[in-house]
Parts: structure tokens; C-alpha cells; sequence
């Protein structure tokens, strides 16, 4: 550095000649102050002026988008929305599961899994999709073989949330597999399969909310009335499982500009 301009950049630790030994290795660990001190200085003095970045163009080709939405949810299709004396009821309901969840979680945590219960890894996206929906969902098979007994073929029909699978699973596991089911519900049908999850990984959800899960769990309210607005057969029991999600979402979780607004 030119002597101009150290005088204008004045050491913050000013450190004068040190005195060491002769067998000083500045390669080595530091065993003293002194040495540290010194070591510091030598690194120093091997720092460039100036440093250039080095920046592949080909990365600069795209420009980053970041998709950010603050709309509110669709409202319910005409003769569907909810009343508030049944959102508060759901709002009850939903808040004693979870105390009952968390007053008994070390419980069911405790209690064995069945020998076919393999719980996938937490960043395994595929595989707990493939857990939770089961292949048929998953696989979107439509057509079922007469002789096919899916209701004990946990494999092709999901795995439900029990309790003894969902109190294994902790925060990071439950935001991700949140994600992954969104994610997928993003592009494909609502499923009683998919709404029984849904329900029970938001039960799991901690609160004060992660910015993470706050912004997962708004993305969900909106696609579910986006959902139920494009609900032709106005099926009752799928249009009430989507009222159920956005009244959680939105006054459960406080999101209330999410919420439905008694007609």
C-alpha cells in the first residue's frame, strides 16, 4: 500500500515490531499473541489491492425473478361460502387437536411403527409424496383392477397421518413436507388423501409462524380457492374441505386479509 494512503487509513490495532523467536514457522498454529499478531500481519501483507471478482457471464444470461403475489383469496363460489359461526367452530376444533397433539406427543412418539411404515427422509420430496398420496394419487391411476383390495395396500392407497408417524416428525420435517405437498397440489386435483395431510402437517406447525412456513401456508389458502372457484360439480364435500383450509390459514394462523367474509 503507497504511504498516502495508509496515512488515511489508519490502523484500528496498531501493532509495532515483534519480537520472536527464531524458530518462529508462521505456518504453524500461533502459540503466543505476539505470534498471532504477527501472522496477522504477514497474511495481510500477502492481500492484493485491489480484488476481482470472477464472474461467469453465462450466469447474468437470466435475470432473477422472484414471484411475489399479495392478493387475497378467490371468493367461495355463490351459495358456498362459509359462516362465521362455523369458521369460529373449526377455529375450536382445530385448537384442541392441537393441544391434544402436543400434551401427547411424547406418547405416540414412543409407540412402534408397523413393520411396513418406513418414514422417508426429510429431504426426500418424491418419496413423501409418494407416502402421504400413495402411488394411485401420486401415480394419478384412475382405473382400479376389481380384484385389487387397496384398502389395506397402504403402499398404493398413502400412509394417514397417524399420530405415531406425525409426532415423529419435527419442524423442519414438517415445513418441507408441507412444501412438497403444495408444491404438488400446485398442478394437480384436491384429494381427501391430500386434505387429511394438509390438515394434520398444519396442526404440527408451530407457532409464532417461520417466514418460511408463513409464506407456504398463504400460497395454500390461495390455491385452494382457486380450486374451489373452478369447482364445476359444486361437490359440498370438497367445496367444505377447501373452506376448512383457508379458514385455518387465514384465522387460525391470523392471515385474516385470506379470509372469507360471511356473505
Amino acid at each position: 500500500m503507497e504511504p498516502g494512503l495508509e496515512e488515511l487509513m489508519p490502523r484500528l490495532l496498531p501493532v509495532g515490531d515483534c519480537d520472536l523467536t527464531e524458530d518462529f514457522d508462521p505456518t504453524v498454529p500461533p502459540r503466543t499473541p505476539q505470534e498471532y499478531l504477527k501472522r496477522v500481519q504477514i497474511e495481510a501483507a500477502r492481500c492484493p489491492d485491489v480484488v476481482v471478482a470472477q464472474i461467469d457471464p453465462r450466469k447474468l444470461k437470466k435475470k432473477p425473478t422472484v414471484n411475489i403475489s399479495i392478493s387475497g383469496c378467490q371468493p367461495a363460489p355463490e351459495g358456498y361460502s362459509p359462516t362465521l359461526k362455523w369458521q369460529q367452530q373449526q377455529v375450536a376444533n382445530f385448537s384442541a387437536v392441537r393441544q391434544s397433539l402436543n400434551k401427547h406427543r411424547n406418547h405416540w412418539r414412543s409407540q412402534h411403527l408397523d413393520s411396513n411404515v418406513t418414514m422417508p427422509k426429510s429431504e426426500d420430496e418424491e418419496g413423501w409424496k409418494k407416502f402421504c398420496l400413495g402411488e394411485r394419487v401420486y401415480s394419478e391411476i384412475d382405473a382400479l383392477s376389481d380384484n385389487e383390495n387397496l384398502g389395506i395396500d397402504y403402499i398404493k392407497v398413502g400412509f394417514p397421518p397417524l399420530l405415531s408417524i406425525v409426532s415423529r416428525m419435527n419442524q423442519a420435517t414438517v415445513t418441507s413436507v408441507l412444501e412438497y405437498l403444495i408444491s404438488w397440489f400446485g398442478e394437480k386435483k384436491f384429494t381427501p388423501e391430500l386434505g387429511r395431510w394438509l390438515y394434520a402437517l398444519l396442526a404440527c406447525l408451530e407457532k409464532p409462524l417461520l417466514p418460511e412456513a408463513h409464506s407456504l401456508i398463504r400460497q395454500l389458502a390461495r390455491r385452494c380457492s382457486e380450486v374451489r372457484a373452478l369447482e364445476e360439480s359444486k361437490n359440498e364435500e370438497q367445496i367444505s374441505a377447501l373452506n376448512l383450509i383457508i379458514c385455518l390459514v387465514s384465522r387460525y394462523f391470523d392471515q385474516r386479509d385470506l379470509a372469507d367474509e360471511p356473505s
